[in-house]
């Protein structure tokens, strides 16, 4: 059985002068950014490669709409693509990698051939996508109304890049929203059928990182996190190359229409779903990995195994204040409607759940949480 597969060659540097530097970043180069890190670390840079920024084409998640916009601006002969950013900006440069994008629906429908034909240089401008160690992009298909995910090893990076610089000008609310999904990526790969001891070393080590940065926020205030910024990189790092080979499951299965129809932050849509998940597995099957968990969390956070999904969410509400589906405006008839999306879109996904997920349990899921 294979236990564990690290495909991009991984990098870190201080700054991003020294990157730049190193990778000999010029001409024939696409370096893909929004505008604030773009004037924050890399204009004084004195680049001469050519600039895509992704806010000329909308703010928010990236939707096919967006990439469609995109790659009409985008012309030929790069040799590199240069993805600068968070999730939004690396799911759509992992496209751009790609010979073949338009149509987008066709992209990720299957109909067209996967041929990568330019380099792929992921640096991640948070802590927590994990996407500059995976195969997966995610877009809202804004016709359908959620979000799908394409997975091919065509969508590798060729070189991860970590430079913990760039977390200095994150604000707090999206260090919160993007270190939360790094640990929803930690404890959904860890409790996969398709972890190992590999991958849950990577999984473990990302949660221990990241709860126990939690705990000095709670007790010196926000600014304690920017001692710790790099350490986030690192376990955000270690949670997609956990989840990169034992995969998420029904957590981001059960956001994407949360955030795809109320465009509630990946994060934060994530946290909305992530105790009440955990819950319906213990429902099901309270031994086995999840009970390795639970301790594992219990001894981080100083509470009996049994009290260890009310004390994170104590823990998580001092970053984000977790609200019910309605506060979002979800309607009762928006939560027949969100389960059927999941078990018709998020079959990829839901194939990683710790016990299965019938339809009626997913309903009964978003029940509970509404």
């Amino acid at each position: 059985m294979k236990q564990l597969f690290i495909r991009p060659t991984i990098f870190k540097y201080s700054t991003c002068a020294e990157f730049i530097e190193e990778f000999k970043i010029g001409r024939g180069d696409l370096l893909i950014t929004n505008g604030y890190i773009y004037k924050s670390f890399l204009a004084a840079l004195n680049l001469q490669c050519d600039v895509l920024l992704k806010e000329k084409y909308g703010a928010g998640e990236p939707s096919d709409e967006m990439a469609e916009a995109m790659y009409r601006d985008i012309g030929s002969g790069y040799k590199r693509i240069i993805a600068v950013g968070g999730g939004s900006v690396i799911d759509l440069s992992k496209l751009f990698a790609l010979r073949d994008v338009s149509p987008v629906l066709d992209l990720f429908d299957g109909k067209l051939p996967l041929v990568k034909d330019k380099e792929l240089v992921i640096v991640p401008a948070t802590c927590g996508t994990g996407s500059e160690v995976t195969n997966i992009s995610i877009l809202a298909l804004s016709s359908r109304g959620t979000k799908k995910g394409l997975a091919a090893d065509e969508l590798y990076a060729d070189s991860a890049v970590l430079i913990p610089e760039l977390l200095n000008s994150l604000p707090f609310r999206y260090f919160s929203t993007s270190s939360i999904d790094a640990l929803v990526h930690a404890v959904e790969s860890a409790l996969s059928p398709k972890a190992t001891d590999a991958t849950k070393m990577f999984s473990y080590k990302a949660i221990d990182m990241i709860l126990r940065g939690y705990r000095e926020i709670r007790d010196q205030g926000p600014d304690a996190r920017t001692p710790l910024l790099g350490d986030f990189l690192t376990a955000s790092n270690y949670a997609g190359i956990a989840f990169g080979n034992a995969g998420c499951a029904a957590v981001h299965a059960l956001s994407y229409p949360l955030g795809a129809i109320y465009h509630v932050p990946h994060g934060e849509a994530n946290y909305a779903m992530f105790t009440g998940v955990l819950k319906n597995y213990m429902e099901l099957k309270s031994e086995g990995e999840i009970a390795v968990l639970n301790q594992f969390l219990a001894d981080i956070l100083g509470c009996g195994a049994g009290h260890v999904f009310e004390e994170l969410e104590k823990l998580l509400d001092i970053l984000i204040p977790k609200k019910a589906l309605h506060e979002y405006g979800v309607t009762e008839q928006n939560l027949e409607e969100f389960t059927d999306s999941v078990m018709r879109n998020q079959g990829r996904l839901m194939a990683n759940n710790f016990v299965e997920l019938n339809q009626e349990r997913v309903y009964k899921i978003y029940k509970e949480l509404y």
